[in-house]
């Protein structure tokens, strides 16, 4: 049990802070008030947060972490299968590597809550989960086994396939739209099958991973850079009447209004560095502000490794610079990829009852000059500015 004196809270929730105490029992946020009484709390440890602010732990809503093989190359590069462009029976919990040097990155930076899995070389890649960066089994890791079907458009799928009967963008569409017609056939005949045995469908291992995808479940997560290629994961997952999230949204910008009729989480990044793709010719810091102006539901993604998911927070930061509303970014590195993944009711902000994620820092998270002094995953010290946390 921790009782943490005396922090400025930035909840995430409302734009302005307040100063209170929080209580952690467990691994949960037990109590938010003023002046939380340690009497009665036995064997409580206090912690004096005053003149420090707190924040909820960051969580980054798409990223390859833990996949691929941090500075070991093919050996332990695990998050792209380049054999079949169909692979929705993938899943990203079998590859996952706890003792990555990317997991101890991540939470000394805050960010304690990572949804990770295959890439965007395949039409279908596989699921993604939901990790806290500490631990030495996986198991141990996920809070979410399956909580996205990857599915990709534009240059990857091309660039790894042209000799493999993927060449133009109509190719992965149909290839797609192929894959989704026969699990909703899968999907009819064990419906109709009910409970006799006898007459359920042969079984088919990629149309039976399609089936939480076609019941309503979990959402494609559709890798998309360029505009018509946002538009092609629309129109698919309305012909199939399946939830859809948009991944990078690089040219969001262009097209941000359209975006925000059609009301679908987007995950925009990663936008640090230089565009390496014709598709990310319009790579902007404004996107992000632009879309959260027009109405849409934004997260800001580092896509780490191509980010090294340690700069999650400097990514808002260059945001705010670029235009963003600063609120508007802390909600898009907390609560916003929290309910991107649909697990708003367990991270993503400090409320009771969430899990006691918390960082605390001195400043703002989007200043260089602020220093993380205790991060807190599940309501355990993994780091402080004065004992590194160890597994």
């Amino acid at each position: 049990m921790k009782l943490i004196k005396n922090g400025r809270i930035h909840n995430a929730l409302q734009r302005e802070a307040f100063i209170a105490d929080i209580l952690v029992k467990d691994d949960k946020i037990s109590r938010i008030e003023e002046n939380i009484s340690s009497i009665g709390l036995d064997g409580v440890e206090i912690i004096d947060a005053s003149g420090l602010d707190i924040y909820p732990g960051f969580v980054d809503a798409h990223a390859h972490t833990g996949l691929s093989g941090y500075a070991i190359g093919y050996e332990g590069m695990d998050y792209n299968e380049i054999n079949d462009p169909v692979c929705p029976h993938l899943r990203a919990i079998d590859a996952l590597q706890p003792f990555d040097q990317s997991m101890k990155d991540a939470r000394e930076a805050g960010v304690t809550c990572i949804c990770t899995g295959p890439g965007s070389a395949n039409v279908l890649g596989g699921t993604f989960c939901v990790i806290k960066p500490l631990g030495r089994r996986v198991e141990d890791m996920c809070i979410a086994e399956n909580v996205a079907m990857k599915c990709a458009f534009g240059e990857n799928i091309k660039n790894v396939y042209r000799d493999k009967g993927v060449f133009t963008r109509m190719s992965t569409a149909a290839k797609l739209r192929e894959a989704l017609f026969l699990a909703r056939e899968y999907m009819h005949k064990v419906d109709a099958a009910r409970d006799d045995a006898s007459k359920l469908p042969a079984f088919d291992m990629k149309s039976h991973s399609l089936l939480p995808v076609m019941r309503g479940e979990i959402p494609l997560k559709a890798h998309a850079h360029q505009a018509n290629d946002f538009f092609t994961a629309l129109r698919i997952a309305k012909e199939f009447n399946v939830r859809i999230t948009l991944e990078h949204v690089t040219e969001g910008h262009l097209v941000a209004d359209i975006l925000a009729r059609e009301k679908v989480p987007l995950a925009v990044g990663p936008t640090l560095g230089t565009p390496n793709k014709i598709e990310c010719r319009h790579r902007s810091w404004t996107t992000p502000g632009v879309l959260d102006r027009a109405g849409c539901d934004v997260s800001i993604i580092t896509d780490a490794p191509f980010i090294p998911q340690e700069n999650l927070a400097l990514c808002a930061a260059m945001a705010i610079n670029a235009g963003m509303d600063e609120f508007s970014a802390l909600k898009a590195i907390t609560i916003n990829p929290a309910r991107h993944i649909g697990l708003e009711r367990r991270i993503g902000s400090i409320e009771t009852g969430k899990d006691a994620d918390l960082i605390l820092i001195k400043g703002s998270p989007f200043s260089l000059q602020s220093d993380i002094c205790n991060v807190f995953i599940n309501g355990k010290s993994v780091f402080s500015d004065d004992l590194d946390y160890v597994q």
